[in-house]
């Protein structure tokens, strides 16, 4: 026994040191990685929904109350519909071309201080039937 005790020497509990060192790093990344993601995943859920909102909007005999209303039934019981704070719609031109825009602001879920705290997002839709 005296020579196994004699060989582990210097090196007993380094692991363990090695562990309280590394393991706060690990998750601080971590929680980095999975607010990175919800933060994505929030952004293009809006996105999908200011387009389809804008499509709705843009058919013929259809006024930007029924793209409102449509991208706020796509946001209903999802993670990003908790963070918005506005909807609006409303005709525009680009380039000439009569488009539908729905707009939606937001707030991002953040755990900690850092990034933007809000967050815009435009869709856009070519009109049919408007002059």
């Amino acid at each position: 026994m005296a020579s196994v005790r004699g060989r582990l020497g210097a090196d007993d509990g380094s692991a363990a040191v090695d562990f309280a060192l590394v393991a706060p790093l690990l998750v601080v990344l971590a929680i980095a990685v999975v607010q990175v993601a919800l933060a994505l995943h929030v952004r293009v859920t809006l996105i999908a929904a200011a387009a389809e909102g804008a499509r709705a909007a843009s058919l013929a005999g259809a006024d930007p109350v029924a793209g409102v209303a449509r991208a706020r039934t796509l946001l209903h019981d999802n993670v990003a519909g908790s963070v918005v704070r506005e909807v609006t719609a409303h005709r525009s031109r680009v380039d000439g071309l009569p488009v539908m825009v729905v707009r939606i602001d937001a707030t991002l879920p953040l755990l900690g201080l850092l990034g933007p705290e809000g967050l815009t997002v435009e869709g856009h839709a070519l009109q049919e039937g408007w002059t």
